[in-house]
């Protein structure tokens, strides 16, 4: 498909070439056959999957969501004027309502529960936002608060981590289920920011997310959960 047919793919091509691994945090290893960012980094910066990012690229997808453009822009380090070019490059976008983060509120019944239980638990999303929380919980993690996440702590927080000593089989757990829990909804704009976030900001995460099973099958998660923080 030629670049007069596919006006997104050849600008997509265009800027990715421009942005050196060192730009974004990657490590740089290896010969590299073409200059700046590989697909597939682009697409794990982006929180999408590599397939999706590459139908993208060849034109095969011409709708994306605003949402969809905005992180991939953001990985291409594109200021307001190319991100409005970018944007224009597909007609329907424009046009399309831009979703927002939908924000659960726990249940008045899980709420009651919660404080009842004589053990430290907490209410959380298909995220791992925490939604709810007892006194008992934040005094055994003075981190488990309400608005906190439980897989940004688990990457990028040091007393998180020495509270697990299978540091490594756990984060493998986290990514498998969060990739479980919003399967297709790529366009989720919470899924984008937290996945692009830890992306960005954690190694181990950049090395799980293209792929990873928790213990050889991927557990599943959907919803609200209360769980249990004793740990």
């Amino acid at each position: 498909m030629s670049e007069s047919t596919n006006p997104l793919g050849a600008f997509l091509r265009a800027r990715r070439e421009l942005v050196t691994p060192e730009q974004v945090g990657l490590v740089d290893t290896g010969v590299r056959r073409v200059p700046g960012l590989r697909r597939e980094e682009v697409a794990m910066l982006a929180g999408i999957s590599a397939d999706y990012y590459l139908r993208l690229e060849r034109g095969r997808d011409r709708h994306p969501s605003v949402q969809v453009l905005e992180s991939i822009a953001g990985v291409l380090q594109l200021d307001d004027e190319h991100v409005a070019h970018l944007l224009t490059l597909v007609a329907e976008v424009p046009r399309r309502r831009r979703r927002r983060a939908r924000r659960q509120t726990p249940p008045a019944g899980a709420l009651k529960l919660l404080d009842s239980l004589a053990q430290p638990a907490f209410i959380e999303d298909r995220y791992f936002d925490i939604l709810a929380v007892n006194r008992l919980a934040t005094a055994l993690s003075p981190g488990t608060v309400v608005g906190g996440n439980q897989l940004r702590d688990l990457f990028l927080d040091a007393a998180t981590q020495a509270l697990y000593p299978e540091w490594e089989q756990v984060t493998e757990c986290f990514v498998a289920n969060l990739r479980q829990a919003v399967g297709t909804d790529v366009d989720d704009p919470r899924f984008i920011e937290l996945t692009g976030e830890l992306s960005l900001a954690s190694a181990r995460f950049r090395r799980l997310w293209p792929g990873t099973r928790c213990g050889g099958s991927t557990a599943r998660r959907s919803g609200s959960t209360t769980r249990s923080s004793g740990r």
